[in-house]
């Protein structure tokens, strides 16, 4: 996928492309389903390290910051608060001012916290657009960082080394989802 998106913004010019980078992270934050690890990895393969951070650092946060105004404007009005069930998102739908600030920053510094439902959570809140991106992108700079090192490893081992991690990922997705359908429903 990110060889794709990688031969795509290849085919533009520098700043052209940069451009189109963070418009494609925006668009995979506004959609909140799209892990944007692919985007991460063509970034970096394109531009290098430091600048394909740069611009996925960018494009996560302006993402966020736009979700979050399109949520609070569009998807408060026909979505429930009742359809989030996790309970520190539950908590960030009731709470507001520095509290709010404090959990958006833990949601986002948390791996394995859902980017679009932390976004979602915050639009359903009462805290404001200013402690929201202040959150957001605080939280986004470790975990920006930390995926950034990873696609870069990644792209640095050799076909083996990526086909044992690729194995590896769909046993224990595999797992996972096996799991999930074993377990008794609430």
């Amino acid at each position: 996928m990110e060889n794709i998106i990688a031969e795509w913004l290849g085919s533009l010019n520098g700043p052209a492309a940069a451009g189109v980078s963070i418009l494609l992270n925006i668009i995979i934050s506004t959609l909140g389903v799209i892990p944007s690890v692919f985007l991460t990895a063509a970034n970096i393969s394109i531009f290098g390290f430091e600048f394909g951070l740069f611009l996925s650092f960018t494009g996560e946060v302006l993402g966020a910051i736009i979700s979050f105004i399109l949520y609070r404007k569009g998807l408060r009005k026909i979505a429930s608060r009742k359809s989030i069930q996790q309970k520190h998102l539950k908590k960030l739908l009731h709470s507001k001012g520095r509290e709010a600030f404090l959990l958006v920053l833990g949601l986002r510094l948390f791996p394995f916290a859902p980017s679009g439902l932390v976004t979602l959570a915050g639009a359903f809140s009462t805290m404001s657009i200013l402690n929201f991106a202040a959150a957001s992108t605080l939280g986004k700079i470790p975990a920006i960082l930390i995926e950034a090192y990873s696609v870069q490893e990644v792209l640095l081992m050799s076909g083996t080394g990526k086909f044992i991690l690729t194995l590896t990922a769909i046993v224990l997705i595999g797992s996972f989802i096996i799991r999930v359908r074993k377990s008794p429903r609430r």
